[in-house]
């Protein structure tokens, strides 16, 4: 574990070097305050309706605007979901593929460390990376707190907001590793971003594509997608079925990337 953690501390010192991931944290920042802002606005329009006109007469979706952590911060979480579906392929692209075009690959595999190293050392490293892009989200929800102290009604619930927080995260930790199984099949780390885009959306989507399914069918392909499983954990309720799913498609991913290594090592 010592040599993972230190092939880690390597990926993060490399990483943070680069003017790359700061485009990318940036892009994080920028785009979550654009949606920020705007949940705020239509937050507070929704408010000063039901002052005027009493929530009895606002359309029933608009209950979810009754306070904060409902109305701003879980859509919010749910935005940077989708926001992180575009990131994550940047952030792991580099993990395998930049060692290969840099012909530091060979290198690497001929060093006297085991391939589950390599592998659980670059997915650390990569959490990393993924951890302080979705930090950036967390200054929001701070944000609000401040300036909503002493207002009635008005303070977030915690448990809901980090619970939630705690859904993305685990959210990035699986793009990372299914970003890593495609990285260590190729050279290209453009290739590897657009592959993994292209298996996590539709696998996000699946759900969508159960309503002409018959059961059980139906509810198989439903509970496979990503989709299914993050409803809840976004909303602060805890899933263990989620929490299995979720673990389960890391492990996997993994179990791939070593046996992508380990057979690249022999050949």
């Amino acid at each position: 574990m010592r040599t993972a953690l230190a092939i880690a501390r390597k990926e993060l010192t490399i990483s943070f070097t680069t003017p790359w991931v700061y485009v990318v944290l940036a892009a994080m920042a920028a785009l979550s305050s654009f949606f920020f802002v705007g949940l705020l606005e239509t937050f507070q329009q929704v408010q000063d309706l039901a002052r005027e006109q009493g929530w009895e007469r606002l359309p029933p979706d608009s209950v979810v605007y009754r306070n904060l952590t409902d109305g701003v911060v879980v859509q919010l979480w749910g935005v940077v979901l989708i926001i992180t579906l575009f990131v994550a392929p940047f952030l792991s692209m580099r993990l395998f593929a930049e060692e290969k075009r840099n012909k530091t690959f060979e290198l690497l595999m001929t060093a006297p460390v085991r391939p589950l190293d390599i592998v659980l050392g670059k997915y650390l490293g990569g959490l990393g990376v993924m951890g302080a892009t979705l930090g950036l989200t967390l200054a929001f929800p701070l944000l609000l707190t401040a300036f909503n102290q002493g207002e009635e009604g008005q303070a977030l619930e915690w448990t809901t907001v980090l619970l939630g927080y705690g859904g993305l995260l685990l959210w990035g930790a699986t793009c990372m590793a299914v970003g890593m199984v495609l990285s260590a099949l190729t050279e290209s780390q453009m290739v590897a971003a657009f592959l993994t885009f292209a298996v996590l959306l539709p696998w996000m989507l699946l759900r969508g594509l159960t309503r002409t399914f018959e059961e059980p069918l139906r509810s198989v392909v439903s509970y496979l997608s990503f989709d299914t499983q993050l409803e809840g954990l976004l909303q602060g309720v805890v899933d263990v079925r989620a929490l299995v799913f979720f673990a389960s498609v890391i492990v996997f991913s993994l179990l791939l990337t070593h046996r992508a290594v380990e057979a690249q090592r022999w050949m």
